[in-house]
């Protein structure tokens, strides 16, 4: 039985607030960046991990490799999300792999730039597919396995640009967004089986260039952070584990911001 349906009067140790031993847990888009960062945590947390990509096969061939040099447990799955049936494929491989699946982390997705006026319906469509409708059939899957288990938890990686607009990301905001609410229906709808729904919400996250690709949107991020700099991989990630793991057991349909304060700084 998950730690998501521990005795609510016996509350874990303090050492075993992050303690995942023995859980699987499933994290999408896991090839590169943050959900290396986030596979790579869990792994230390001592979960199995399974990873999940799409087309970063070298790299999630790399972060699998890097777990098992630690000593952990983890696989690589590969999946289109965006395709009918995948997600369910993925899920239902991943439970026969381990035997069990006791979380999921909805981390897939991409952020294509188009304008608002100029955007195609395609355009749109293949944004909402990648952030929002594959996040919904994983969850799904996940979810229906998770209740007939009697728990589980479930973290959706969304961004800031759910809560403030930027130019050219009309498409990826009104999906980001879409995730937030569907999160708090998740929530309410899983609760009595035992499965906590929840998000983490990153802003600027660094990777590999950013500041040579992006010095101007860099420099006022930084600026405007009252912590004064690019979040780390390891921020997401660590608030994903702290999500999924009996130290939020009652923690459902919220979202847990990870952006060094941007959205509490003042306007002007």
């Amino acid at each position: 039985m998950s730690a998501s349906v521990a005795n609510p009067r016996h509350p874990p140790a303090v050492r075993a607030l992050l303690d995942l031993s023995g859980q699987a847990v499933l994290v999408t888009g896991a090839g590169s960046g943050i959900g290396r960062a986030i596979a790579a945590r869990f792994a230390e947390a001592g979960a199995r991990v399974a990873v999940h990509h799409h087309t970063s096969r070298d790299g999630a061939r790399v972060v699998v490799d890097a777990i098992r040099a630690a000593g952990g447990d983890a696989r690589s799955f590969e999946a289109d999300l965006t395709r009918a049936g995948e997600p369910e494929r993925l899920v239902e491989g991943v439970a026969a792999a381990f035997g069990r699946l006791d979380a999921l982390v909805n981390n897939a997705g991409r952020y294509p730039l188009a304008g608002l006026l100029e955007m195609t319906a395609d355009e749109w469509n293949e944004v909402l597919a990648a952030n929002l409708a594959s996040a919904l059939a994983c969850l799904q899957a996940a979810g229906r396995r998770m209740a007939a288990a009697g728990g589980g938890a479930i973290v959706n990686v969304t961004s800031i640009q759910a809560f403030r607009a930027a130019p050219e990301l009309a498409h990826y905001s009104a999906a980001k967004a879409g995730l937030e609410m569907l999160t708090r229906s998740a929530a309410v709808e899983l609760g009595r089986a035992g499965v906590r729904v929840n998000t983490v919400a990153p802003g600027l996250i660094w990777r590999e260039g950013i500041e040579t690709a992006w010095p101007d949107g860099v420099a006022r991020f930084v600026a405007r952070a009252p912590l004064g700099r690019l979040g780390q991989p390891h921020d997401v990630a660590d608030a994903c584990l702290f999500l999924a793991s009996p130290a939020a057991r009652f923690v459902t349909g919220a979202t847990l911001v990870v952006d060094g304060g941007v959205l509490a700084a003042p306007a002007f």
